[in-house]
């Protein structure tokens, strides 16, 4: 890279912005691909998430949070220890700090429903009491994320997120 020219990397930019301007059809390919589930659970991947962005819709959650509830564990195929991170960490250049932290941390308030059943603490997201997005990550949880695991839930499609998603990552990127 060092010996690299100013035109170089003018042509290189020039390719890497057009690979850029695809990413919200990357997204929407991969997450067409997660209709396997993890043992156990009676949706598949793809129809969590689903389930998860059509309640917030319902809910007239914002374009932001619909995309954020859409793409939340995305991670759970690649990162599954912190597939919350994960799912972040492809939605901070679009989305707000406060979605971003949602989506970040949703992994650690989601043990409120089950840790105490396999030994864990139910009880960890309480370190973060007092943060300004505490209870909308409550909130997050109990009312998209811990009910979308649902068989009989008519959820809408993903084309039918396609538009949200587009417009989510055709956004000039925020400076976090």
């Amino acid at each position: 890279m060092k010996d690299g020219t100013k035109e170089d990397y003018l042509l290189l930019e020039k390719h890497e912005k057009k690979f850029i301007e695809g990413t919200s059809q990357r997204i929407l390919k991969f997450m067409s691909n997660l209709n396997h589930t993890l043992e156990g659970y009676q949706v598949s991947r793809l129809e969590h998430s689903l389930q998860t962005a059509t309640r917030a819709l319902n809910e007239k959650a914002d374009d932001e949070m619909i995309v954020a509830a859409l793409l939340h564990d995305i991670g759970d195929d690649l990162s599954p220890l912190n597939h919350a991170e994960y799912a972040a960490s492809v939605l901070k250049p679009y989305v707000s700090e406060k979605t971003h932290w949602i989506v970040e941390k949703h992994g650690i308030f989601q043990l409120y429903y089950y840790a105490h059943h396999i030994g864990g603490n139910k009880n960890e997201r309480e370190k973060y009491k007092g943060h300004k997005y505490y209870k909308d990550t409550i909130d997050f949880c109990e009312n998209w994320d811990q009910k979308s695991f649902d068989p009989n839930f008519k959820s809408l499609k993903l084309k039918d997120f396609e538009p949200y998603v587009k417009k989510i990552f055709s956004r000039t990127p925020y400076s976090q």
